[in-house]
């Protein structure tokens, strides 16, 4: 009796190492997507891997803050960006921009239609042609399919903008049940003509448009996208005083749960498409 306890007590082990290893394989091998918040100071560098390894770098930070961006990069085996993407020409969107199409390979280069009189500006198209490479710029509502990922290009809506921060690029990035709606510097007069179009503006996560800015971030658009997490990418203590009480104390009233590169460092969310994990450098 003891010896057939034995037995079926050594085949309940084998099973539960057997599951236990299964379960570790699962995990190692579910392909992932990862969404990088770099923390550049007062700018915007957003990092893309996507399950089948696809490599999107969305805006590059002012070309003061280089080094963390190049630092981010090369921690990560970076030698290609399949898209790049700069939201606008405000410097401390595309300040790198220019460094980072001559050191990188460079698939697709996505800008809006809108000129801009910098340096900054000028230097990135001096690159551009320097390696070839065309500019699209997207039409609002085009989609583009990675894999299992969706990119869908929502904003800008109209030809022209007083403002150079409404010409940004506003991209809503979608994995299983997973979203994430990554704004660059778009104000309220974009939020307010996305909404006019009737986009699923649903996401898990939003990287705030303008800095956390009261000139963004509307209460309804808010509450349209009812995101999760918020993120604000800005520096400690900047002139501009990003993000603003009224953007704060909005997503406090709604529960949204704020997190700020300057205080958590660079911030990436890991999703299986399912579910949503939270990594911050500090």
């Amino acid at each position: 009796m003891s010896r057939i306890k034995s037995i079926i007590g050594i085949l309940l082990l084998s099973v539960l190492i057997f599951v236990g290893c299964a379960q570790k394989e699962s995990i190692s091998t579910s392909p992932q997507l990862e969404v990088s918040v770099i923390d550049v100071g007062q700018g915007d560098a957003i990092f893309i891997k996507t399950p089948d390894r696809k490599n999107i770098l969305i805006d590059t930070g002012s070309k003061d803050e280089k080094d963390k961006l190049y630092s981010f990069l090369s921690s990560k085996d970076i030698k290609n960006i399949d898209i790049l993407v700069g939201t606008h020409p405000h410097e401390d969107h595309i300040g790198n921009m220019p460094s980072v199409i001559k050191d990188f390979t460079i698939g697709k280069v996505y800008m809006p239609k809108v000129t801009h009189t910098s340096k900054t500006f000028k230097d990135t198209m001096s690159s551009i042609r320097e390696k070839s490479l065309k500019i699209t710029s997207p039409k609002s509502s085009e989609i583009l399919n990675l894999g299992d990922v969706k990119i869908e290009f929502i904003a800008p809506n109209s030809k022209s903008y007083k403002d150079l921060n409404n010409y940004s690029i506003v991209v809503k990035l979608t994995y299983g049940r997973n979203s994430f709606m990554l704004m660059g510097d778009a104000e309220k007069y974009s939020e307010k003509e996305i909404i006019s179009k009737g986009y699923q503006l649903k996401s898990d996560v939003i990287k705030l448009g303008h800095h956390g800015s009261f000139s963004s971030s509307s209460k309804k658009f808010i509450e349209k996208v009812n995101p999760k997490y918020a993120v604000v990418s800005c520096s400690k203590n900047n002139e501009y005083g990003h993000p603003h009480r009224e953007t704060i104390k909005l997503l406090e009233n709604l529960n949204i749960s704020l997190i700020k590169t300057y205080e958590s460092g660079t911030v990436t969310f890991i999703s299986d498409g399912k579910n949503i994990n939270v990594n911050t450098k500090k």
